[in-house]
């Protein structure tokens, strides 16, 4: 089973797209039942290398690996795979506020590639429009995902993954954050 939430937004672009409440859990198809490759440097790799992928897809600079970024997604994966929540962690407002992307799915069914192409199939939604208005949908949290990979002025990423008996947290942390409301994402 997989959930995904949308990025944080800055609370203007909350309340613009409808809210805050946590996504179903749906039931996707795995082609393998063994369990998912996994390790440190395993998740450091695959995680950069599909964020640069998908920057490179629409001509926008690489991102680097922030340890400290990591960190703070791992402490929240921690928090979530603990307390069974799925919803963004609450940051303040301006400086020191981290984009963040969600993922929570089957413990040991997806790999990293899987956990992170979720978020980049939001693409077939996008279109270059001022935030929150960059979804062909007309809800900009469908295409959030997405635009924060993308996003042009975001420079570093780092992501963790923490589990409980039943699930896996991804937790990918972004500075600058992205989906800025008024401004492009390319």
């Amino acid at each position: 089973m997989i959930r995904k939430a949308g990025i944080a937004l800055m609370a203007t672009t909350l309340a613009a797209c409808g809210g805050t409440s946590a996504p179903e859990r749906v039931v996707e198809p795995r082609a393998d039942a063994a369990p998912a490759p996994r390790g440190a440097a395993l998740r450091r790799q695959l995680k950069l290398t599909r964020h640069n992928d998908a920057r490179h897809a629409v001509g926008v600079a690489s991102l680097v690996w922030d340890d400290g970024l990591a960190a703070h997604a791992l402490g929240y994966a921690r928090d979530l795979a603990r307390t069974r929540r799925f919803e963004h962690a609450p940051q303040p407002m301006g400086p020191g506020r981290e984009g963040e992307n969600l993922f929570t799915g089957t413990r040991d069914a997806y790999s990293y590639a899987e956990m992170i192409q979720y978020w980049i199939d939001e693409r077939k939604w996008f279109v270059n429009r001022p935030a929150p208005d960059f979804s062909t949908t007309g809800n900009g949290e469908a295409v959030a995902h997405y635009t924060q990979i993308v996003w042009r002025t975001t420079t570093r990423v780092g992501c963790a993954v923490a589990s409980n008996d039943r699930d896996d947290y991804l937790v990918c942390r972004y500075a600058p954050p992205g989906n800025v409301i008024g401004l492009k994402a390319l």
